[in-house]
């Protein structure tokens, strides 16, 4: 349980579905109930699915480019800090994502769920970099579980995000983003400091 709660909470911090869901709304504000239903489902499961494929191909990609465990926590340690320290410092974005705007209903319906709330909101460069981290420190069991454990909120949240929003509020909501990213930076720094214990200790 103890691995699972380990692996779980940096999970959830980039994933940052509280954050995410204003960017949500904005993009199936047009749609009705029945097809945000669809939606989000489809994003959840094109998570997942880009996720899975993540984790298998992430140990071939390093072992062809020479990349150890060490070079991966600390580049993708800046990575996160860089991410965490934008999020931290832009203001608010306005909730439609470019290049939505111009296409037809239809044509967004059918793959908006995929891109880009599927590929990025969702599973964007923090969560993935931290899935490939999570493998290395638990394994494949517990970083999967984790990963199904945080999708199901994502869901559950997507779901029920006009009930959420009006419990909550948008002031809120952004609160608890920007506290989110500066978690984030915080493990960010942490695997970078491990990364860079790893090299000294192996040299």
């Amino acid at each position: 349980m103890e691995s699972f709660v380990l692996a779980f909470i940096p999970l959830f911090v980039a994933i940052d579905v509280f954050g995410v869901m204003p960017l949500f709304m904005g993009l199936t504000e047009t749609t009705g109930e029945a097809a945000r239903r669809r939606l989000t489902l489809q994003a959840t499961l094109t998570a997942f699915a880009v996720s899975l494929l993540f984790l298998a191909a992430g140990k071939l990609i390093f072992s062809f480019l020479g990349i150890s465990e060490a070079d991966f926590r600390v580049g993708g340690g800046i990575v996160l800090l860089a991410l965490a320290v934008t999020d931290l410092l832009r203001p608010p974005e306005v909730t439609r994502m470019p290049g939505t705007a111009d296409q037809t209903p239809v044509q967004r319906e059918s793959t908006l769920g995929v891109v880009p709330i599927g590929i990025p909101l969702i599973m964007g460069p923090a969560a993935l970099t931290t899935i490939l981290v999570l493998v290395d420190a638990y394994g494949y069991v517990w970083t999967i579980i984790s990963l199904v454990a945080n999708l199901v909120i994502v869901w559950a949240v997507f779901r029920w995000c006009a009930v959420i929003a009006r419990v909550v509020g948008k002031a809120a909501s952004r609160a608890v983003a920007k506290v989110a990213a500066l978690f984030l930076a915080g493990i960010a720094v942490m695997m970078i400091r491990s990364g860079i214990q790893m090299m000294l200790g192996s040299g």
